[in-house]
């Protein structure tokens, strides 16, 4: 059931083609017990599945991860589930997924992700923006509650870098928009 549900994640973030298989071993008992879960993972049709330690790239890690973390949710009593770049190295189909899947996570508990792309950072309830200076030699950190129109600026500013054009902010107000 476990495998079933994680596959079911995994299709739709954006991995539909992906065989999930758990192998498990039993071994000589240590103090770490005796048994051995390995995964293995073809993401790709035809290909047979191999260890995921060894295959899987990062943008298939961190939506693995986040498939893991979805199944296993309901299943722990933990009130703040923390994603730090879970959506590196996808693209921006994946990303707009991964932002749904985050919100629908956040439905029953605090989601705290840290994103450096707008079709993720659009679909948050509120939207904070972390920023370092350096002052007399020193670096600090500053984290800051954006209000609606920033938010549209700081999605602008992660889709189109330093210029921020009016085409730009049209767009990260639709991508805003579209993800409510």
């Amino acid at each position: 059931r476990f495998i079933t549900a994680v596959t079911e994640q995994l299709a739709f973030l954006n991995m539909p083609n992906v065989i999930l298989v758990g192998k498990h071993t039993t071994g000589k008992l240590t103090i770490h017990g005796m048994d051995s879960l390995e995964f293995l993972i073809s993401a790709n049709r035809g290909e047979e599945p191999r260890p995921l330690a060894r295959i899987a790239s990062g943008g298939e890690l961190s939506r693995i991860m986040l498939a893991l973390k979805c199944v296993i949710a309901d299943r722990d009593s933990i009130p703040t589930l923390i994603f730090d770049e879970i959506d590196t190295g996808v693209s921006g189909r994946a990303a707009q997924k991964i932002g749904r899947k985050l919100h629908e996570v956040s439905a029953g508990r605090q989601v705290i992700c840290v994103t450096h792309l707008a079709q993720v950072a659009a679909y948050a309830d509120h939207h904070l923006l972390i920023s370092k200076k350096v002052r007399d030699g020193k670096t600090f950190t500053s984290v800051e509650s954006l209000s609606e129109e920033e938010r549209t600026q700081e999605l602008a500013r992660i889709m189109g870098g330093d210029v921020i054009t009016p085409a730009t902010l049209s767009a990260a107000a639709e991508l805003l928009e579209k993800s409510r």
